[in-house]
């Protein structure tokens, strides 16, 4: 990532409860740098904080499927034969856990 160029840099000064809020508000919006912070309230005005967690766990549903395909594949690899039952099973698999995912994704968006 390209170092960020500044060529202005502007001080302020706070109280103690001016500065408790601002703190309150970064550990809000997960922000530890206070300059980041500073400079995206003071171009835009806002943060948006999105939460990923149900994406993260389907994420990991989508590893444990491909580890299936893996073992699946290794074992039609060894014996030169595959059941349709196995095909069929990571063929519903993937498509639940795909339309989990896109239906996330869409309601994250939408937020």
């Amino acid at each position: 990532m390209a170092r960020r160029q500044t060529t202005l840099r502007k001080k302020i000064k706070l109280t103690d409860d001016e500065w408790g809020k601002v703190a309150g508000n970064m550990a809000i919006t997960g922000t530890t740098n206070f300059s980041l912070y500073a400079r995206k309230m003071l171009l835009d005005g806002y943060i948006v904080k999105r939460d990923f967690k149900e994406l993260k766990e389907l994420t990991k549903v989508l590893g444990e499927l491909s580890r299936n395909i893996h073992q699946i594949a290794k074992r039609a690899n060894e014996t030169r034969s595959i059941y349709s039952d196995d095909v069929e099973f990571i063929r519903r698999s993937y498509n639940t856990v795909c339309s989990m995912m896109k239906e996330r994704l869409v309601k994250a968006i939408r937020s």
